[in-house]
């Protein structure tokens, strides 16, 4: 199958190759299976990969799931690269990459630092617990994602909340001394990669326990804000095909762990 058409193929083969690890089958998916995951792949996951975590609420579920998501395949930050060209692929051009923060469409081979290129964003920020691009949470691609060299460094490693001052080359974003607020359409999607990092780095592998909490100006302490304002933000902005698809190609071709709060939303509101 040439690149092409199997990029274009990609979400059915994704579902097809999930469902069967997660169920240990060989069934394939229906020629007509619509683009975005089927309700039969939701189950499997509940079947499966989430059992130990079905039932549960508040402490005992983030224990749950803090189990299951540590089960994964760690990368070194020079395979990043190769990860976001997979994961963040644009679906409409697949020699492109989606940015986070601008939309905008890119050349897969115009990452690096320089202005007008794409590099790799920590959405927990880095130094928000000392992690650096440490194997793990430094590498770890359910919070990594294409930005432009220029607003990935307008965002820095301040915290996420409402208000400020546009950012003139991030239409839709804002900024100011201490917050910054992403544009509508990946508001939940920045909420839940902070709160799948809350889960998965829980201080007992030798990083630091990372936490939501309600303040910003968090520095080097290993907590990113504001909470209350990712809770609405992850109801406001639910996860789309883009952002489910992503989770599937981290699952199946990198790391062989989920997002749970991707599949199960409503687990944001069970835990915080």
């Amino acid at each position: 199958m040439s690149r092409h058409h199997w990029i274009y193929a990609r979400p059915l083969l994704a579902t097809a190759a999930a469902v069967a690890l997660l169920a240990g089958t060989a069934a394939a998916a229906p020629a007509d299976t619509p683009p975005d995951r089927p309700t039969t792949l939701a189950a499997a996951l509940d079947d499966t990969y989430y059992r130990d975590a079905l039932g549960k609420t508040g402490p005992e579920l983030k224990a749950a799931l803090h189990t299951i998501i540590s089960t994964q395949t760690k990368l070194s930050y020079s395979q990043v690269w190769d990860a976001l060209k997979a994961a963040d692929e644009d679906p409409a051009d697949p020699s492109n990459v989606i940015l986070l923060y601008t939309g905008r469409s890119h050349s897969k081979n115009e990452n690096g630092g320089n202005a007008g290129q794409w590099n790799r964003e920590h959405v927990w920020a880095k130094s928000h617990g000392g992690f650096g691009t440490a194997t793990g949470p430094g590498t770890d691609i359910h919070h990594l994602r294409p930005t432009d060299v220029s607003v990935n460094s307008t965002r820095g490693n301040k915290d996420f909340d409402d208000g400020g001052s546009p950012v003139a080359e991030a239409p839709g974003n804002f900024t100011d001394g201490d917050s910054f607020e992403p544009r509508d359409a990946v508001k939940g999607d920045v909420a839940r990669m902070i709160l799948y990092m809350a889960v998965r780095y829980e201080g007992n592998d030798s990083f630091a326990d990372l936490e939501p909490n309600d303040q910003v100006n968090n520095g080097s302490a290993p907590r990113m804000g504001k909470l209350s304002v990712l809770k609405r933000w992850s109801q406001e902005d639910p996860p789309d095909a883009f952002e489910k698809r992503r989770n599937d190609v981290v699952f199946e071709q990198f790391q062989h762990n989920r997002n749970p709060f991707i599949d199960h939303p409503e687990w944001v509101g069970a835990i915080w």
